[in-house]
């Protein structure tokens, strides 16, 4: 946009009489005000001046003419602010117009009304807008080196604005990871510029979480500065044990000179190094704690970040100890988190054996809390390790088994749900210790309905019979189908046993014509008692029962029809495509296997603790048996019908 001859004299000329000036921009005709001190006054939609336009739009002579002209006519403009509070030095730094800057500065320092001309300098390019910011910061937002570097030759002291605490040029550029400008920033000032940041925070707590060598760079500058706490009273060590770190080392390989010829060298990682050079600045950090009682460790131990431990742990062994404003350790917020990394870790780690009971402000141990947020896998951990108190009890007189049985759902549930599991598994290890009479126990845990809750299990239990019902009569429907669809079809009609199948009388087809048989009867009997299950007219007891036997029912149904489905198959191709027909049925089961997987998985997850509790034997023993009970509950359609087939062959 370049002013045209026309605006330029509706400036100059002071009060117009013409009711039509015609200003030409870019070869649109536009209409001006008629007088100039109007138009100079007058405010576009955001607020800006005349001269905040004209220094936002121009970098060369005739824009400074009309800076000229609009600074003589109302001085005033060259501080006034639009509705973010940017002065027109703002509007030409965010701009980028270098030339501007330098003529706005100049208008500044050329008034001789008395006052000192640096002052009014000063007092132009340490301005801040709505936001706290100076024209230095409009300066670092769009990266412009040779911009900072002006600014600052102009006042060397302009990087220690804002004084309130408010967001400092350098915490900007680390933060937007513009570090040339950061070290202008430093260099240009001689070292003299504020560190501080948001919240509270300095610059180091932004450099930490960069990742780059301004980390280094910044301690070099001001080593206070790890001391320092934000208005959360994190200090920067508690940034950087906040950051996830995967792997804190990594080998390399170097070639030598004497056998055997290479060696391999442990190098820490780009974060595992940042870490270690806050931490050497200032190692008391470790034991500094934030507004919530967290140390570095328990931050480092909230996101998982082992390495970072371990460090910890190894410059400082007794910072296991340390506990948060709710007298938790580092364990403690790790199980609460549901970091496994970080349970397993202090569960091998024999050095750390004396954390493992440790009580919080509750009482709770590991173990409790494990307990209390229904993480299996933590809880197996721990259960694992023969250190583990199973007895301790809180605060509340409460052993990890009656937080156990607290957990467990009222009414029906899943026998595979995470709370059972622990249940069990406590129950097993002989930790089933109570500090209340049986009677009460059991009344204080018991499982039992209260009124209030009769009407929400029967709605659960509704819920469950509208799902599983449509299952039932889907499957009812295709075994019936299939009875009169037999694979290989029928003899003719002027055979001896015309209509009748083609491959009666075979093995296949008699364990097929049972497995459909089963799916058929199974699936009938599920959808008959989801019926009863489903209506209100039925005890809620009765329900329950339905429900139970009908699950049970459709479970055994589909793992009949799974069979009948590969032994059709099998019939089918095996004389023509035998390794094909051997191939689906074995394919085929590993479907159904999928309803056990949960199973199988924390089976497998409880095997170690119980061995390790009980002893080798004993805990075999238990698992076996439970293998063999599902086995039984699962596989039970398969001896009826290959049982029956055999026994039709037989007596043929």
């Amino acid at each position: 946009m370049i002013p045209s001859r026309k605006f330029i004299d509706s400036i100059v000329k002071e009060g117009s009489s013409s009711n039509e000036d015609i200003v030409e921009e870019e070869g649109i005709d536009q209409h001006v005000l008629p007088a100039a001190a109007p138009l100079l006054e007058g405010v576009t939609i955001a607020g800006d001046t005349a001269l905040h336009v004209v220094a936002s739009h121009g970098d060369d002579e005739q824009f400074f003419k009309c800076a000229d002209i609009i600074y003589n006519r109302a001085k005033h403009l060259l501080f006034a602010k639009n509705n973010k509070g940017d002065t027109p030095l703002h509007c030409a730094v965010r701009a980028g117009k270098s030339r501007m800057v330098s003529h706005l500065i100049g208008l500044a320092t050329s008034e001789d009304d008395g006052q000192d001309t640096d002052h009014r300098k000063h007092k132009l390019l340490r301005e801040v807008n709505g936001l706290q910011e100076t024209a230095l910061h409009d300066a670092v937002h769009i990266g412009d080196e040779k911009m900072v570097k002006k600014l600052m030759e102009l006042d060397p002291e302009l990087a220690n604005y804002p004084k309130d605490h408010g967001v400092s040029p350098l915490y900007l550029a680390i933060f937007l990871c513009m570090y040339r400008i950061t070290e202008t920033l430093h260099r240009q000032s001689n070292g003299n510029l504020s560190y501080s940041g948001p919240n509270g925070q300095n610059v180091l707590h932004i450099a930490v979480l960069r990742l780059t060598g301004m980390t280094k760079l910044v301690l070099e500058w001001n080593k206070s500065l790890t001391i320092q706490r934000d208005g959360d009273g994190s200090t920067p060590l508690h940034f950087v044990s906040s950051l996830y770190v995967p792997r804190g080392w990594h080998r390399r390989l170097h070639l030598d000179q004497t056998t055997p010829w290479f060696r391999f060298s442990r190098r820490p990682t780009l974060l595992m190094s940042t870490l270690i050079e806050v931490f050497k600045a200032n190692p008391a950090a470790l034991c500094q704690a934030d507004n919530k009682g967290l140390s570095p460790i328990h931050v480092a131990a909230s996101v998982g970040s082992t390495s970072i431990i371990e460090y910890f742990l190894a410059k400082c062994p007794n910072s296991a100890g340390l506990c948060d404003a709710k007298g938790r350790t580092f364990l403690h917020v790790a199980v609460e988190k549901e970091m496994l990394k970080i349970v397993k870790f202090v569960c091998q780690t024999s050095s750390l054996d004396w954390i493992l009971n440790m009580q919080d402000n509750d009482g709770n141990t590991a173990l409790h809390l494990a307990i209390q947020v229904g993480n299996l896998r933590i809880f197996y951990t721990l259960l694992g390790n023969q250190k583990v108190q199973l007895i301790l009890p809180n605060n509340c007189w409460e052993t990890p088994y009656d937080v156990s049985k607290s957990k467990l759902l009222h009414g029906m549930g899943y026998h595979m749900n995470s709370e059972d599991q622990i249940w069990e598994a406590l129950r097993f290890v002989g930790a089933a210790y109570i500090t209340l009479h049986r009677d009460k126990s059991n009344e204080k845990y018991s499982r039992l309905l209260i009124p209030e809750e009769i009407d929400r299990e029967s709605e659960k239990v509704k819920d469950a019979t509208q799902m599983f019902s449509v299952g039932s009569v889907l499957i009812a429907t295709v075994t019936f189908g299939a009875t009169f669809a037999l694979p290989g079809g029928y003899r003719a009609d002027d055979h001896t046993n015309g209509g009748t199948p083609t491959l009666a009388g075979t093995f296949a087809f008699d364990a097929f014509m049972m497995a459909n048989t089963l799916a058929f009867i199974c699936s009938s009997i599920a959808t008959i008692g989801f019926m009863f299950s489903g209506t209100s007219l039925v005890s809620l007891n009765t329900r329950q029962f339905n429900l139970n036997i009908s699950v049970f029912s459709m479970a055994s149904s589909v793992t009949s029809m799974s069979a009948a489905f590969t032994l059709g198959v099998y019939m089918v191709l095996a004389p023509v495509a035998h390794k094909t027909a051997v191939a689906v049925c074995v394919i085929v089961p590993l479907g159904g296997l999928y309803t056990y997987e949960e199973f199988l998985v924390k089976l497998i997850l409880l095997a170690r603790p119980l061995c390790v509790r009980n002893g080798l034997f004993p805990g075999m023993v238990w698992i076996m048996r439970q293998i063999f009970g599902m086995a039984l509950h699962a596989l039970w359609p398969f001896v009826v019908i290959f049982g029956w087939a055999a026994f039709a062959r037989t007596h043929h």
